[in-house]
């Protein structure tokens, strides 16, 4: 069997505050450092790539932000597309994750796609805990806390 539409991740939640705050929450790393990774070389603007730190993990990765719409739309590549799409609905603000264009095999490509979705409900999840109620629920370091462990405990 082979898959006839290629796979997606896909995450989406309501977060109880303002377009322009829940925005400025994936773009200003000052903030999204409080919610997914550990730092950043700046701020997502278009056509400017950003290396992304989580120093837990001891991994990076460069991300090349493609298109920004003021409170509408985010679009990086890394590597693969990523996209967020915020729709305001009076104070609050629904944002949807997608990632795309998964590589490999389909078992290969279906893998990352469930990795992906999995790890974008921990990010979303981790910024509306964070943007509504101001708690740093550590989500992507508590995924795998010993990762950064020799001792294997």
């Amino acid at each position: 069997m082979s898959l006839e539409t290629p796979p997606l991740a896909r995450a989406t939640m309501l977060i109880r505050r303002p377009i322009e705050e829940v925005f400025r929450a994936f773009v200003d790393p000052d903030i999204t450092t409080r919610f997914w990774f550990s730092r950043s070389t700046g701020q997502l603007s278009v056509g400017n790539t950003v290396t992304w730190f989580w120093d837990h993990y001891g991994v990076s990765a460069e991300v090349f932000v493609k298109a920004i719409e003021e409170c509408q739309r985010i679009e990086i590549e890394w590597p693969t597309p990523v996209e967020w799409v915020f729709t305001s609905r009076g104070d609050t603000t629904f944002v949807e994750i997608i990632a795309s264009g998964f590589t490999g095999s389909d078992d290969e490509q279906v893998a990352q796609a469930l990795d992906s979705t999995e790890g974008f409900n921990l990010v979303i999840s981790a910024c509306k805990a964070f943007l509504e109620h101001g708690i740093e629920l550590k989500l992507v370091t508590d995924k795998n806390p010993y990762a950064g462990d020799n001792n294997g405990d």
